[in-house]
């Protein structure tokens, strides 16, 4: 199947991971955050701040709904590791462990939700996340500032730290429900990971590709 983009680092798949995952070789992690299924795409998000007015991502159907129980079976038949976010909402289709991750957010006055949890597979203790991620208030400022491009979109140097946590360099991290393109810009800002990114929509694909793009021109710089 050919690439809607691809680098030296890494591959983007458009389509739907149910008919990608299969024919992928084993990957050493999947870190994803699916749709948990409360209607975020549904244009929820531009009314939900206290301190500003939050961005409008227009109303889409992806988020209606969560992934199938087939999914999540071909996630973990297709990683060695896995790390689900939102996985309080799948918690059906997932083993009991006893390592979650715990994101606080630092979001402030915002009804957003104060943490997010990430289930593993991992046989380890539970692991705290601190990093802010509202609005202006984002843990990097100034060049490093984040464009938001994507209603549920996760900061690159959250996942940065839990790559440099739970994974080696030289591993391939696969991201099935890619999104914004989080995981992949992580590899790439680390260097020395492969990774493979699967997206259903077409204008996040696009999104994906011109991120990834930008951020290489930039660390060209340095």
């Amino acid at each position: 199947m050919k690439p809607y983009y691809e680098n030296e680092n890494g591959k983007l798949y458009h389509g739907d991971c149910l008919k990608i995952m299969p024919i992928l070789e084993k990957v050493d992690l999947a870190l994803t955050d699916p749709p948990y299924g409360i209607g975020e795409a549904a244009g929820k998000n531009k009314s939900r701040s206290k301190l500003a007015i939050s961005k409008d991502y227009g109303n889409d159907a992806w988020d209606n709904e969560i992934p199938s129980k087939e999914c999540f079976e071909l996630i973990t038949k297709v990683s060695k590791n896995q790390i689900i976010f939102g996985g309080n909402y799948f918690i059906e289709y997932l083993k009991n462990s006893s390592c979650w991750l715990v994101w606080d957010k630092d979001n402030g006055k915002t009804d957003f939700a104060d943490c997010e949890l990430a289930w593993t597979n991992f046989n380890t203790a539970v692991r705290y996340f601190k990093y802010r991620w509202h609005g202006m208030l984002q843990e990097n400022s100034g060049k490093h500032k984040e464009k938001k491009c994507h209603p549920t979109q996760k900061p690159v140097g959250l996942f940065k730290q839990i790559l440099l946590k739970y994974s080696s360099e030289n591993q391939t991290i696969l991201d099935p429900f890619a999104g914004s393109g989080t995981t992949g810009l992580a590899c790439e800002d680390l260097g020395k990971r492969k990774y493979i990114l699967i997206e259903r929509e077409e204008k996040y694909c696009e999104i994906i590709a011109k991120r990834i793009e930008a951020e290489n021109k930039q660390l060209k710089l340095f």
